[in-house]
């Protein structure tokens, strides 16, 4: 049952073949006996048949309609689920129940999905590997050595190791498409605001972005219409247009950076790949340019630039008084903030703590962040330029497959340049997805990346299952 992709499992629910409480049954089982470390945190079971019998009544009598009605889904775990613990897979946040649950997870839930557990992560999101996790790192499914990549590697190892169905996941620099790429799955990121972000844990605020994972492009383009849409909790949520796909490929103009295939690390095999999904594209009706992308130089240091500052803001909440882990034997309120923060957050959070106070102070304000912030306005007007004459752009995911377990963490500046293909997406505020598009010399996934212009987020899920629907 757990090789089914989440809308096969639905139709079989529907049609009576599989029980919502079977479904459920076999998911904990997959994820308690997780070779991945995919899992922080399993939900009751108990509570999840109460929950699948309630679901499997309000199927049969047409009150759900989904088709993703009684699949089990995992929640990555820095979306806040009500009654269940959330931890940004940090010691800091370690005893953490959130008394309310995500707008997304809300939409899910009354959907009829049935969240099962929570998904490890680099803490706080901050990492490329999710090593950083206070509960250990995640595996890899095709190689135990290797990263699963982050901060989603949780999220996308599970949905890989068959350990659950489909997962929800967040990206702020590529943390769902990457992790996607080095586990062989399929990782969408919806445009800037398309998901609301009330109940994410903030990394950094106008970048984050929640989006799922799954084993095709059909199935993140449902769980998308489910979740998607504007939230009166969330400021910065959008209404889309239509969260229908576009069909078809044929007539579509396609444009490959090349930039993203020549330089920057690219792996020959990665390189190879990418020009081979561009060829399918072209036998699909679609017609391919290149072009040149002059800002690649700049991505990576006006990203962290950024990121750092919103998470040195966005994390100053931990202080050991209001809620989460407090450090013991302070006497003072100063030494109770230093120690707690000191003992309570990893070096990677810590690190990224630092750099993004500094940006942020007296003298390098302007030096920094403000030249950051007008780098992203100028990465913002060149897409809208380009998607003025391209329906989309084709690129790597990453410049590599997944690296072995510890490498990353030893070269910090190389885990960060593993983001270069990504983080664009991100800073411009687009949608973009991960598809595997096949393997390096070594059997590990490579991904090929979609990215489309603001609110075209059907263009993006059209040609990923157009693309898939051809490798099926």
């Amino acid at each position: 049952m757990m090789n089914l992709t989440a809308l096969q499992l639905g139709e079989k629910i529907r049609a009576g073949e599989i029980g919502v409480a079977e479904a459920v049954t076999a998911a904990l089982g997959a994820a308690e006996n997780s070779r991945t470390n995919a899992f922080v945190t399993l939900a009751d079971k108990e509570k999840c048949l109460s929950q699948a019998d309630t679901i499997q009544k309000k199927i049969s009598t047409g009150e759900l309609t989904s088709p993703l009605a009684g699949v089990p889904i995992g929640i990555k775990d820095n979306i806040c689920t009500s009654g269940l613990r959330t931890t940004c897979a940090s010691k800091m946040l370690d005893n953490f129940i959130p008394p309310y649950s995500a707008t997304a997870v809300e939409k899910l839930e009354n959907a009829g999905l049935i969240v099962v557990g929570k998904l490890n992560m680099d803490e706080f999101g901050m990492g490329s590997t999710s090593e950083t996790s206070h509960y250990g790192a995640v595996k890899n499914p095709h190689d135990e050595n290797r990263v699963s990549g982050g901060s989603s590697g949780g999220c996308a190892a599970a949905v890989a190791a068959n350990e659950t169905f489909i997962s929800l996941g967040t990206d702020t620099g590529g943390s769902i498409r990457q992790p996607a790429s080095y586990c062989g799955v399929t990782g969408f990121k919806p445009t800037y605001g398309a998901v609301s972000r009330h109940g994410l844990i903030a990394y950094a605020s106008s970048l984050d972005q929640i989006g799922p994972i799954a084993k095709n492009a059909a199935d993140c383009a449902e769980i998308h219409k489910i979740i998607a849409g504007r939230d009166p909790k969330d400021g910065t949520s959008l209404d889309l247009p239509e969260t229908a796909c576009i069909k078809g490929v044929i007539g579509k103009k396609i444009a490959i950076p090349e930039d993203c295939l020549i330089g920057n690390g690219v792996d020959e095999d990665v390189k190879n790949n990418i020009l081979e999904t561009a060829k399918k594209f072209t036998e699909m009706g679609a017609s391919i340019d290149y072009i040149k992308l002059p800002f690649n130089e700049y991505v990576i240091p006006a990203y962290y630039i950024i990121a750092t500052a919103e998470a040195s803001s966005n994390l100053s909440r931990y202080d050991g008084v209001k809620y989460g882990f407090r450090s013991e034997g302070a006497n003072s309120l100063l030494q109770t903030y230093n120690a707690t923060r000191a003992e309570g957050f990893g070096m990677e959070v810590i690190k990224r703590i630092l750099l993004g106070t500094f940006v942020l102070s007296s003298g390098f304000y302007d030096a920094y962040y403000k030249k950051a912030l007008q780098v992203k306005a100028l990465i913002r007007k060149h897409f809208a330029e380009t998607f003025y004459n391209y329906d989309a752009i084709l690129c790597p995911v990453a410049p590599t497959t997944a690296p072995i377990l510890g490498e990353s963490l030893s070269d910090p500046l190389k885990m960060y340049l593993s983001d270069i293909f990504t983080v664009t997406a991100n800073l411009a505020g687009l949608p973009a997805i991960s598809i595997p598009c096949g393997k390096d010399a070594n059997g590990l996934p490579i991904g090929a990346q979609i990215i489309s212009d603001v609110m075209k987020d059907k263009v993006v899920l059209g040609l990923a299952q157009a693309y898939q629907g051809v490798q099926q």
